[in-house]
């Protein structure tokens, strides 16, 4: 069992766990998920490792919580334990060698770009992390990503904190300014990656995407993580999840992305119902 031992309330829809998990620590990098189960009878989700102390033996998860799983997995309180927690899976972020990297997140695709800003950071390179909300109250790792960043550019859609944008206007801005990046790395909506790379494109800049679409077995046998990849089926569990993200087929992504969010509000509603129940 896989204890919590400690919770963090980010914002109203985002909820930070550190778990023991010691021999997942010792071998966590960057760009990696784990899958877990909160009880005996739940589903199997995927989460990216959004930080991990080997000397502590713990794994950082962040989740928002928007279906069955999430909302359960929200009503665990420091002291209980998951019933599985495994990892790490998928293909660590290749961030050896760089030397100037913009790291752009978006939302809580922000819990996913920090590790990999703080690993860069670590490594030596200089860091500009460009990164975008929807308005102030859904703010999260702001002093996280200015520790390891020697540019921070903070977005709003609204304009209620920061700069009034999108992180490609801010991403402009900086390329404009005469920035020159070995590489970028965009974490976020599906909408939002695209149009990052969109950018980047034009300037022949390398451009890295995580694609984190519904993962099952974490193996790639179940075909549920596929994509389309420079004309190529990719699964994004075992291939990834980290992509270039100039081949990537956005368009089919958020296509499939949409096919399951009926059932999974559908589901929400369930268990807020269970335990509305519960506590009556």
């Amino acid at each position: 069992m896989f204890q919590i031992l400690r919770k963090k309330v980010l914002n109203p829809t985002v909820t930070l766990m550190e778990i023991d998990a010691p021999y997942i620590a010792k071998k966590a990098e960057p760009g990696q998920f784990i899958i877990l189960r909160v009880d005996e009878n739940g589903e199997r989700i995927p989460l990216t490792i959004a930080d991990y102390d080997r000397e502590k033996g713990t794994i950082t998860i962040i989740f928002q919580i928007v279906g069955a799983t999430t909302e359960k997995l929200n009503h665990l309180e420091e002291g209980d334990c998951l019933h599985d927690f495994v990892g790490p899976l998928g293909v660590p972020s290749h961030l050896e060698g760089l030397k100037k990297v913009a790291v752009i997140g978006g939302g809580v695709g922000c819990a996913i770009a920090y590790p990999t800003a703080k690993k860069l950071h670590e490594l030596g390179a200089e860091v500009h992390s460009v990164v975008g909300f929807r308005n102030k109250d859904l703010v999260i790792l702001e002093e996280e990503f200015k520790a390891v960043s020697s540019k921070f550019v903070m977005m709003t859609d609204d304009g209620s904190y920061g700069a009034k944008g999108l992180v490609t206007n801010a991403l402009q801005e900086l390329i404009d300014s005469g920035e020159q990046y070995d590489e970028v790395i965009a974490i976020g909506p599906l909408v939002m990656m695209k149009f990052v790379c969109k950018l980047t494109k034009g300037y022949g800049i390398k451009t890295v995407v995580s694609m984190n679409p519904i993962m099952i077995d974490g193996t790639g046998m179940c075909g549920g993580c596929r994509l389309t990849v420079g004309g190529e089926t990719k699964f994004a569990c075992v291939d990834g999840p980290d992509f270039d993200g100039h081949l990537v087929d956005f368009d089919e992504a958020m296509e499939r992305s949409t096919m399951y969010k009926g059932f999974e509000r559908r589901r929400y509603e369930e268990t807020c119902n269970l335990f509305q129940k519960e506590v009556q």
